[in-house]
């Protein structure tokens, strides 16, 4: 795994809290590309449509490199980091008696980095194997 590059794909200040998105982003950790891509278009919530553009730059960028099969990506690291307040502050909106009351609108940094899965020798089928066993107990 040492010589098999990482892709990175960053949404920074993106306009939904990092716990929301952090749900999403355990969704598709560890998935192949196309499984997450999947996942992303028909996954309800507001955040699987910031994960869809952000994989899809990743795929994008690991395309560029001639070397790497596209078709055996998988996400290696998905991940909603925290960011600031919107315009770095709080906002009030209207409390009992008069008051104000506070309350943050949040903005999150999205990172998904691809890896291109290691190439596993295929196993031989258990017909051949048995094929063989037997042929060698007749002999």
């Amino acid at each position: 795994m040492s010589d098999a590059r990482e892709f990175t794909a960053k949404h920074r200040f993106a306009r939904i809290t990092a716990r929301k998105a952090g749900r999403i982003a355990d969704l598709i950790r560890g998935r192949s590309v196309n499984e997450a891509l999947e996942l992303l278009t028909f996954t309800p919530n507001r955040g699987a449509a910031f994960y869809l553009k952000v994989v899809r730059s990743a795929v994008a960028n690991a395309s560029l490199d001639e070397a790497v099969n596209v078709n055996r990506l998988y996400v290696s690291d998905a991940r909603a980091d925290v960011g600031p307040l919107l315009n770095n502050r709080l906002r009030f909106r209207p409390g009992p008696q008069g008051r104000a009351m506070p309350f943050a609108k949040r903005l999150s940094h999205l990172t998904v980095r691809v890896r291109e899965a290691e190439a596993a020798p295929e196993p031989e089928p258990q017909k051949k194997k048995a094929r063989k066993q037997q042929k060698a107990a007749k002999a």
